[in-house]
């Protein structure tokens, strides 16, 4: 049998996402002209260049310009990828614009451009010497403090474009709109994310959805006994800012995806009945936007009860809590439909914890006897994912939680 303590031994299933884009329903009996009029809304944006060496400043400060590496892609440039884009400002090829959006008065997020402007700050701070250049390939080894006078002046006269939406573009939409400020922000993500490595669910949620909620999946998923029931590298850096740079860590598929981010979501998601329906995406999607209001105060309310129930649930299942049986290549599995169904019954049934805790090893034979029953596979691992398997997986959760049939 598969060692479970060996983390590349160990996979999650059951965290993929259908690509579900409902089809809009539009109201025929009123004409584009007064549908345009009542439900367009204009975006208010202005353009900005900057020369590299600001942009390596707002960067390397953070409080004005802030590119959340670890709340929206962590999926780093290769360095032969950054090296193109220092030759193309060389060569003054011109450089896409990056997209910013004001969070505050003359406080900027990054929309696209983070893996542009992370290359352009390591460039200039020498953490990479050049390499796979064609047009200027002489230039390879090269780092940007053994460059020549002539080559620092053209990169520190070269400059890049940016796009800011202002935080007008909210207060300009008529009030009969039903779009918020965050549908906005998703329309210009799906415009943006036509060419390159488009954001994938998770991303797209954390970029569109910024507030304390989002911060929260993120340090969630940061806690010790999160990154060891997902096999993801614990944080153990000194310095949080040093979190983006470990290389273990950008190599765990789990991390690299954002999909710990996702995995803390759907908890949540979940733990409101009333949101289970429509499809997986459509619950994590309601689950961020609805938070997104949130106070740090009611916030931490929900992270201390995140980590109740997951603690609890490690009491009861671990040390190594939802793992499906070993399949025929003896592979060891973490299900991501089991966990969040164990910590929504759990949620639902807290009053009974401290019954449960003395009950373990009923509970755990109670489990495995669950996966002998055919029928409840792919309840179980997730491979059935609508809106009444979810609820099924639950209802299972809990009857193995009480031995009592629901």
């Amino acid at each position: 049998m598969a060692n479970p303590e060996l983390e590349n031994e160990v996979s999650v299933t059951g965290i993929e996402e259908a690509d579900d884009e409902p089809t809009p329903r539009v109201n025929s009996k009123i004409s584009p002209d007064e549908f345009f009029a009542k439900h367009a809304f204009r975006i208010v944006y202005q353009t900005n260049n900057f020369l590299l060496p600001q942009l390596r400043e707002l960067v390397s400060r953070g409080d004005i310009l802030n590119i959340r590496p670890e709340y929206q892609r962590r999926l780093r440039w290769i360095t032969a990828q950054k090296s193109r884009l220092i030759e193309s400002l060389l060569l003054n090829i011109p450089v896409p614009p990056i997209f910013l959006y004001e969070t505050d008065q003359a406080r900027y997020e990054v929309m696209d451009g983070q893996q542009r402007l992370n290359a352009i700050r390591e460039f200039f701070d020498g953490d990479f010497a050049l390499s796979g250049l064609q047009v200027l390939s002489p230039l390879n080894g090269l780092r940007y403090s053994k460059a020549p006078p002539r080559i620092k002046r053209a990169l520190d006269r070269s400059s890049l474009s940016a796009i800011v939406l202002l935080l007008e573009s909210d207060s300009e939409r008529d009030p009969d709109n039903k779009f918020s400020i965050t549908d906005v922000r998703r329309f210009i993500f799906d415009r943006l994310n036509t060419g390159g490595t488009k954001l994938n669910a998770q991303e797209l949620r954390n970029a569109i959805n910024p507030g304390f909620f989002t911060k929260a999946t993120v340090d969630l998923a940061r806690h010790p006994l999160f990154t060891e029931i997902f096999g993801i590298p614990p944080y153990v850096e000194a310095n949080p800012s040093d979190y983006y740079q470990n290389p273990a860590r950008q190599k765990n598929n789990l991390y690299a995806t954002m999909g710990d981010c996702q995995l803390v979501v759907r908890y949540f998601a979940l733990r409101d009945a009333g949101n289970i329906r429509g499809s997986m995406k459509s619950m994590l999607d309601r689950a961020m936007e609805s938070r997104t209001q949130l106070s740090e105060t009611e916030v931490d309310v929900l992270k201390k009860e995140y980590i109740d129930r997951l603690t609890t649930a490690n009491i009861i299942f671990g040390p190594k809590p939802f793992l499906l049986p070993p399949d025929e290549k003896d592979r060891i599995r973490i299900s991501a439909a089991l966990y969040d169904a164990t910590l929504v019954a759990l949620h639902r049934l807290w009053g009974q914890r401290e019954k449960f805790v003395a009950d373990a090893p009923a509970i755990r034979e109670r489990l495995q006897n669950e996966f002998k029953h055919e029928a409840n596979g792919p309840i179980i691992t997730g491979q059935a994912n609508t809106a009444q398997a979810v609820r099924d997986r639950i209802g299972i959760a809990q009857r193995v939680l009480t031995g009592v049939a629901g």
